[in-house]
C-alpha cells in the first residue's frame, strides 16, 4: 500500500471515528439501538454541501450540518419518548424519512464541491502537493476536538446521569433523573457527531452524494467493537479513545484488504468492498468471544 493510500485510509477512519464516538453514545451509553446514522451522516454531508455552494462560510456550513443531524436525533427521541414508538422502529423510521430529505436538501443525488471552498482550502497548497497530510491532519484536530469535549460533558452532571439513564433506566428515574430529558439530549449529541462526520466527509471527498450513508452505522458499530476488545477499560477517557482507534483500525484493515497481493491473485479487488466490509465486521463481532475465551484458557492455566 502506498503512502498516499495508507493516508487516505487514515482520512477515511478518523471521518468515521466521529461516527463511531455517536454510535457509542447511543449503543453503549444510552443502550439505544439508533439506525437513524444511515440518515444523520449524509444530511449532515447535505446540508453542509448546499450551504457551501450558497455561499456560506466553511465552517458555518459544518456547524449547519452538525446541528442537522442533533434535529434528527432529536426527532428519533421524540418518536421514542413521546410517541411510545420502538427504539429500532422510531430510528428505522427517521432513517428512511431523512433519504426523502436529503433528496430535497440536495436537489439532486450529488453536490460537486471540487471547486467550492472548505474548511481545509485555506491549508492546502496551490499545487496540491500537501493535501494527502493535511486532510488527515485537520480532521484528527476535530477529532480530538470531539472525543475532550465528550469526555468533559461525561463528567459533568448532565454526562453522568445520561450515563445512569442507559445503564438502569427505571434506578435513574428513582433517583430523581428526568430521563426521557438525558435520551433527547444523547440522541441530538450522538448524531450531531455523526452528521459532523458526513460534513467533514462531503468536503475531503469532494462533493455529497445520496449513497454516503449507507452502511455507515455496520461501521461505526464494527469501530465500536474492535476498539472495546482491543482496549479494555471503565474510564470514559479510554472508552473514547478505543472507539476512535477502532474506527481508523477499521479502515486501515479495509485498505490492506483490497491492496493485498494475495487476495488480489485470487480475484478480490475494490468490487468486493462490501464483501471485505461484512467479512470484517463477522471477524470484530466474533473477537470478543475469541478474547474471553483465550482469558478463561489462560486463567485456567494459572
Amino acid at each position: 500500500m502506498s503512502l498516499i493510500s495508507l493516508f487516505g485510509a487514515l482520512e477515511v477512519g478518523l471521518i468515521y471515528g466521529l461516527v463511531a464516538l455517536g454510535v457509542l453514545i447511543s449503543f453503549r451509553i444510552l443502550n439505544f439501538p439508533d439506525l437513524t446514522a444511515d440518515g444523520s451522516f449524509p444530511l449532515g454531508g447535505a446540508v453542509c454541501a448546499v450551504s457551501i455552494i450558497a455561499g456560506v462560510n466553511p465552517w458555518l456550513a459544518t456547524l449547519f450540518g452538525t446541528l442537522a443531524g442533533a434535529a434528527a436525533g432529536f426527532v428519533t427521541a421524540w418518536l421514542h419518548v413521546s410517541l411510545k414508538i420502538m427504539q429500532l422502529l422510531a430510528s428505522i423510521l427517521v432513517m428512511i424519512a431523512l433519504y426523502s430529505v436529503n433528496l430535497r436538501i440536495m436537489g439532486a443525488p450529488n453536490i460537486p464541491l471540487i471547486w467550492e471552498p472548505t474548511v481545509i482550502t485555506p491549508f492546502i497548497n496551490e499545487d496540491y502537493s500537501n493535501q494527502f497530510w493535511v486532510k488527515p491532519l485537520m480532521i484528527l484536530l476535530f477529532v480530538i476536538a470531539a472525543k475532550l469535549l465528550l469526555d468533559l460533558f461525561f463528567a459533568s452532571r448532565a454526562g453522568l446521569a445520561t450515563r445512569a439513564t442507559g445503564a438502569n433506566i427505571r434506578m435513574s428515574q428513582a433517583q430523581g433523573i428526568n430521563t426521557n430529558k438525558m435520551t433527547y439530549l444523547g440522541m441530538m449529541i450522538s448524531n450531531a457527531l455523526i452528521a459532523l462526520g458526513g460534513s467533514l466527509y462531503v468536503q475531503t471527498q469532494g462533493g455529497a452524494d445520496i449513497s454516503i450513508g449507507v452502511g455507515t452505522i455496520v461501521i461505526g458499530l464494527a469501530a465500536v467493537i474492535i476498539g472495546e476488545t482491543l482496549i479494555t477499560s471503565k474510564k470514559m477517557f479510554w472508552i473514547t479513545f478505543s472507539v476512535i482507534v477502532g474506527a481508523i483500525l477499521y479502515r486501515l484493515f479495509i485498505a490492506l484488504a483490497l491492496h493485498s497481493g494475495p487476495l488480489q491473485s485470487i480475484g478480490i479487488g475494490a468490487q468486493d468492498l462490501n464483501f471485505i466490509t461484512a467479512t470484517l465486521v463477522v471477524i470484530a463481532l466474533v473477537l470478543p468471544q475469541i478474547k474471553a475465551k483465550l482469558k478463561r484458557r489462560f486463567k485456567g492455566r494459572r
